[in-house]
């Protein structure tokens, strides 16, 4: 077998698919692998570069191979997708990972340690957690309005209604109170589980208006490490808090943000930017020229965006 440069790795529940490349880019290897033989047969391979899209299990599978010695580089699959040739499938997927590893512009998506995957863990759980306490709250309000119970919109007037069904009002049926009671007691274990997990989240980066613990968190789990970007606006493109470009001819043609990079954190940015541009109001506070000419001449959603692109493209690579 000629010398293995470059190998592209399918990942899969069950069924690996290898795809091996020399120097030169030419295929000298094609093989699939069970799960249980990955590590057996990478730890008898001469150390080269392996290449893998940056999906759920890419983290594990890279640190475990980057353990043997092996150089890991992990692709983000949108990259990969211009590589595959004609039909989907395994074999075509790991000949296009190890085409475009190879490529000299490429970027590459950094391996997450165990500590930073657990922490994203920690703050996908609370979004769960939050979400099923939206539920909750929407059918409790809902529940509630049938029988011409109301409260003012916002999870903290909740416990109005809640206070309402624990009173004892005769206007509430025995059957419902019984159901919603259910319900407050669920609603109650969320909450307490909530206020267990932010207990958990870290506490970094507060200094920049806007961004409280949870956004600390998320910046510190779910972002690349900062050396990955040579300057902050960067780490906005990335994000997706930048216009999309069409562009040709020399003529600029900026569109809506392009919403890429990670979700969650984006629309963390853009809720903690809209808190300042809410205190700004209420406060009737004038302090910053930038913002106030944009609040003038901008929709209010723009406002918000832009404003949460300024700590990214200033303060977040310090």
């Amino acid at each position: 077998m000629e010398e293995i440069s470059m190998i592209g790795l399918d990942l899969a529940k069950n069924v690996f698919q290898v795809h091996g490349a020399d120097r030169t880019g030419h295929p000298v290897l094609r093989k699939k692998l069970r799960r249980g033989q990955v590590l057996e047969y990478f730890a008898k391979l001469p150390h080269c570069a392996v290449a893998m899209e940056a999906s759920a299990s890419a983290h594990y599978w890279g640190r475990e191979i980057g353990r043997l010695g092996h150089d890991v580089r992990l692709i983000p699959p949108a990259y990969v997708k211009p590589f595959v040739k004609r039909q989907k499938n395994d074999m075509a997927d790991a000949e296009a990972i190890c085409e475009a590893a190879s490529r000299p512009a490429m970027r590459f998506v950094a391996v997450k340690s165990e500590e930073t995957q657990a922490s994203a863990m920690v703050l996908r759980a609370r979004e769960l957690l939050v979400r099923q306490r939206t539920h909750l709250i929407n059918a409790l309000r809902g529940h509630l309005g049938e029988l011409g119970q109301v409260a003012p919109q916002g999870a903290a007037n909740i416990r109005k209604l809640v206070a309402l069904v624990a009173s004892g009002d005769s206007a509430i049926p025995d059957v419902a109170r019984e159901c919603l009671e259910r319900l407050i007691s669920m609603l109650n274990q969320l909450d307490g589980q909530i206020k267990e997990l932010d207990v958990e989240m870290a506490r970094r980066l507060m200094t920049v208006p806007g961004i409280g613990p949870l956004i600390a968190t998320a910046l510190v789990a779910l972002a690349p490490p900062p050396e990955t970007f040579r300057r902050g606006r960067d780490f906005a493109a990335w994000l997706g808090l930048v216009p999309r470009q069409h562009s040709t001819g020399g003529k600029q043609r900026l569109g809506a943000t392009t919403k890429m990079g990670e979700r969650s954190l984006r629309r963390l940015l853009i809720i903690g930017a809209n808190s300042v541009v809410m205190w700004r109001a209420r406060n009737r506070t004038r302090t910053d020229p930038w913002l106030d000419r944009l609040i003038e001449r901008k929709p209010p959603l723009l406002v918000r965006v832009a404003l949460a692109n300024i700590p990214l493209t200033h303060a977040s690579m310090c």
